[in-house]
C-alpha cells in the first residue's frame, strides 16, 4: 500500500485560539502560535504513516508566514505535504487556508525518535543538577 504524501487537519477557531488570549491588542482572530500548532498537528499526523512500531516524531524547526486574519467561528485547515525524508529528518511544506482562502504557509522539520529514548532524555533532565 502506498503511503500518503499529504494530510489536512481542520479546526474551528474558538476564543481560546485568539491573539487576545496571548496578549495581542484585543484581537478576536486566530493567533500565530495556534496556527503553528495546527501546522505541526497536520505534519505529525502525516508522519505517523512512516513510523515503525515504538517510534514518534518531535518538532525541531518551524518557518511560518501568517498572511491574513481568521476570525473566531471560521474553519481553518492546514495541509502538510511531505517534501523529503533524510535519515531521521522529515521535512514538510504546509499551507493554511480558512474559508476565504490562503492565510498562512511555512515549512516544518520533525525528527524521528523512539518513544523510550525521548522519555528517558526528559527524565534525565529532572535528575540533573542545575548549574
Amino acid at each position: 500500500m502506498e503511503k500518503p504524501t499529504e494530510y489536512t487537519l481542520t479546526w474551528t477557531v474558538t476564543d481560546d485560539m485568539t491573539a487576545k488570549r496571548i496578549g495581542s491588542a484585543g484581537s478576536k482572530i486566530f493567533s500565530t502560535p495556534n496556527m503553528v500548532a495546527l501546522m505541526e498537528g497536520a505534519a505529525l499526523e502525516l508522519a505517523k504513516a512512516y513510523l515503525d512500531e515504538g517510534m514518534t516524531t518531535v518538532g525541531a524547526e518551524v518557518h511560518v508566514r501568517h498572511l491574513s486574519a481568521t476570525p473566531v467561528g471560521m474553519q481553518v485547515s492546514a495541509t502538510a505535504r511531505l517534501r523529503s525524508i533524510e535519515r531521521r529528518k522529515m521535512w514538510f511544506d504546509i499551507e493554511v487556508n480558512d474559508e476565504k482562502g490562503k492565510c498562512g504557509e511555512g515549512s516544518h522539520l520533525r525528527i524521528m525518535v523512539s518513544n523510550a529514548q525521548i522519555g528517558a532524555k526528559a527524565e534525565a533532565k529532572l535528575e540533573t543538577e542545575v548549574k
